[in-house]
């Protein structure tokens, strides 16, 4: 059973039998159906059914000749709501079964953003047509956590937020610059990492980490979509499962300055989250790219 099942509310699921009657629910009663023909005289199909707004489960499978459904593969989703990055999106396709994997170098972040692609059929549609391309979409990420701490701010002033906002745009404007090959770029990023390690030394022996850093966003584990991520609450609401009645909380977080949606179950979060505050969590990132027009 997918472990992320009881981030959408489904935390009592124990058994095969109780997975499989959900499952059966989806395709029954399903709020969103994709169709592609496949290279295997068959339909791909996937059932998607929402049991809170922007987060339920989705069912992929194919039809055969004779009109009879397979079942394949099952995944929760949570679905953003805002737009978190407009860097181009390189698509590859998982070595197990027919998932795939968008991979984004967004400066913002500073490593290289994988996640689980939400609407592989759609992708799979695109791809087929002769304008096919890559430039021009745009990114709506979103995560799923199992376990999560509310902190508190950093307390900072309007003249503090303003220079954090101008050393991050003079950043953004380095790494762009170093990426282009710029060796000056890169020695003034290298400098400044030197300096800010520097200073977290030696304020560390005396302060709280989470008093220095604001946010950090880094790859967690062996998972390649999955991440450690701190950032600040834009938003947040309370969700209720339609099935379970369980509650989730699905929040907004800028982290990095890149935003993004995630949920978590009620009973999984430590701490009231409040527009302001802080989320720190590990999140298994999933994303639908828009593909123009």
């Amino acid at each position: 059973m997918h472990q992320y099942l009881r981030a959408i509310g489904f935390s009592n699921i124990k058994s095969r039998e109780q997975l499989q009657k959900v499952l059966e629910k989806v395709v029954a009663e399903a709020s969103d159906k994709v169709f592609i023909e496949s290279d295997r005289n068959s339909v791909l199909v996937e059932y998607s059914k929402d049991f809170a707004d922007f987060i339920g489960i989705t069912v992929r499978g194919e039809f055969d000749i004779d009109n009879k459904f397979s079942y394949e593969f099952y995944y929760p989703y949570c679905k953003g709501i805002h737009i978190s990055t407009e860097e181009e999106v390189s698509i590859e396709r998982h070595a197990e079964k027919e998932t795939f994997a968008g991979v984004c170098d967004d400066i913002k972040v500073g490593v290289s953003l994988i996640f689980y692609l939400q609407n592989v059929l759609f992708y799979l549609k695109e791809k087929t047509k002769e304008k096919f391309t890559k430039q021009g979409t745009s990114v709506m990420l979103s995560g799923l956590s199992l376990k999560g701490n509310i902190m508190f701010p950093i307390n900072k002033n309007e003249k503090e937020k303003q220079k954090i906002q101008k050393a991050a745009m003079t950043r953004k404007q380095l790494i762009a610059a170093a990426m282009q090959g710029d060796e000056e770029a890169i020695e003034s990023l290298t400098l400044e990492d030197i300096d800010t390690y520097t200073t977290i030394s030696r304020k560390i022996l005396k302060e709280d980490v989470f008093t220095l850093v604001d946010s950090y966003f880094m790859p967690y584990g062996v998972e390649c979509d999955q991440y450690s991520i701190l950032g600040e609450i834009e938003d947040v609401s309370l969700k209720k499962n339609s099935l379970t009645e369980e509650e989730i909380y699905f929040i907004t977080i800028n982290c990095n300055e890149l935003l993004f949606d995630i949920c978590i179950n009620k009973q999984d979060l430590l701490g009231e989250p409040m527009i302001g505050r802080r989320f720190k969590g590990i999140v298994w990132m999933q994303g639908k790219v828009n593909f123009p027009e």
